[in-house]
């Protein structure tokens, strides 16, 4: 069950104001990856928060505006397809999560971020929660953030470039999304280092 257990921890070593971080996209075959940064008021119930991917979408867009309404801060920072292309996609992500840091209108004094490794360019004082997505408050706020604006950036995408069914799978390597590479090619939102089994 998502709590604050965690943050209390870093704040009952002297940190005050810290931010949850996780991201979204780092497997899909199209489109950036998003991340977001969260920082909610001590103790504040969500009704219904998780790991985003454990939710509806229906839920997920519930959630995402009580969250901005209800956060003390939050930022939401993507990764282009291009610099995943240039750098790789874990370095990517790093690259967003600490967007997302940097961009809180209030500056967090420690992260809490999702995964197995911290971001090396993180300012602030860090440490990873695996599974945090699930555990920590923070955290699942943060993927409920990314995961929604990634969302709506795919259906976006699914105006510019049509017929690949991202509004369906938001870049997801499904059946659907393989054959319409196989079809039409790849798009400029395609991460073709992704691509090669599906295009040999």
């Amino acid at each position: 069950m998502v709590g604050f257990e965690h943050e209390q921890a870093v704040q009952n070593n002297g940190y005050a104001l810290v931010c949850g971080v996780d991201e979204a996209g780092r497997g899909p075959l199209a489109g950036p990856v998003c991340a977001a940064a969260v920082i909610l008021p001590d103790g504040l119930v969500i009704e219904g928060l998780n790991d985003s991917k454990k939710l509806s979408e229906k839920k997920r867009e519930a959630l995402y505006d009580v969250i901005k309404e209800q956060s003390l801060a939050y930022s939401i920072a993507f990764a282009s397809v291009e610099e995943i292309e240039e750098h790789n996609i874990l370095q990517a992500t790093f690259m967003a999560m600490t967007r997302a840091v940097e961009g809180l209108p209030v500056s967090a004094d420690f992260a809490l971020v999702d995964g197995n490794k911290i971001p090396p360019q993180l300012t602030v004082p860090a440490r990873f929660v695996i599974g945090g997505d699930a555990i920590s408050a923070s955290i699942a706020a943060a993927s409920v953030l990314a995961k929604v604006t990634r969302d709506r950036y795919m259906v976006q995408m699914e105006e510019q470039y049509p017929g690949y069914d991202f509004i369906k799978h938001k870049g997801y390597g499904t059946k659907v999304h393989r054959d319409a590479l196989l079809k039409l090619g790849p798009s400029p939102i395609h991460r073709m280092s992704f691509l090669g089994k599906i295009l040999k």
